[in-house]
């Protein structure tokens, strides 16, 4: 594994569909049981389990796994804090559209209520 001049710093994910256990913990620089106890402590992040329960994390997971190092190691987020955010990016991402959608439309709704309310 090459060593990272800086901690913010990690290899490059490869253009691999499936890793194993050792090579996230080698791109995330995490040790494996951290890896194992994150995925009791975050619901979104649950790798494939094949024969003999061996796991095999895709790169969203290599992905969430460094955002999840990033908010606990360098932001210095709790684990709750942590599990928080990501939750809540997840809702917020899906919500985006139609979010954007629904504060235009009020915010028409209240120009007219406000023309409404002068005469």
């Amino acid at each position: 594994m090459l060593e990272p001049s800086n901690n913010n710093q990690l290899p490059t994910i490869p253009g691999k569909r499936y890793f194993t256990i050792g090579e996230v913990s080698e791109l995330c620089e995490v040790k494996p049981h951290v890896l194992r106890y994150w995925e009791q402590e975050f619901p979104t992040l649950s790798p494939v389990k094949r024969r003999g329960n061996r796991r095999y994390y895709q790169r969203q997971d290599v992905v969430l796994i460094r955002q999840i190092r990033s908010l606990l190691y360098e932001q210095g987020f709790t684990i709750g804090g942590a599990r928080q955010r990501i939750e809540g990016e997840s809702t917020k991402d899906e919500q985006t559209p139609y979010k954007q959608l629904i504060d235009q439309t009020i915010a028409e709704l209240e120009a007219v209520l406000e023309v409404f309310n002068k005469n």
